[in-house]
């Protein structure tokens, strides 16, 4: 229950960050449009979070869980492109990046454990 409630709180602090450097991207159409992406995916991994966190349903929490993992890897192909694009600076972006990746390795693992104990049921 508390590992519940840290990554609650985690990816919503991983939301606000991105509204945070969502916020200081030039207003260029390029910072705009790649910005507005990066946004909505990077936001939306906290709210798929809690829908998995609530889910009635081993298979649902998995399927939950898998969005939060998509949404993960669309947010950290943002990323890649406002750096790539030279949009903005990769060490700018370093903090969100390694947390994407936590994130990430931490959703995976999740979801293979609760495969697993859906197997074994």
């Amino acid at each position: 229950m508390e590992n519940n409630k840290d990554l609650k709180e985690r990816t919503k602090n991983f939301a606000l960050r991105i509204i945070k450097m969502y916020s200081s991207l030039p207003k260029t159409a390029e910072g705009k449009v790649l910005g507005t992406q990066v946004l909505r995916s990077g936001t939306s991994v906290g709210a798929n979070y809690r829908e998995a966190s609530q889910g009635r349903s081993k298979a649902e929490f998995v399927a939950k869980m898998g969005d939060c993992l998509k949404e993960l890897e669309e947010t950290t192909y943002w990323f890649d492109l406002l750096i790539e694009g030279n949009i903005i600076a990769k060490n700018k972006l370093s903090g969100l990046l390694r947390e994407s990746k936590e994130l990430t390795a931490i959703f995976v693992t999740i979801i293979k454990n609760a495969k697993t104990n859906v197997k074994k049921k």
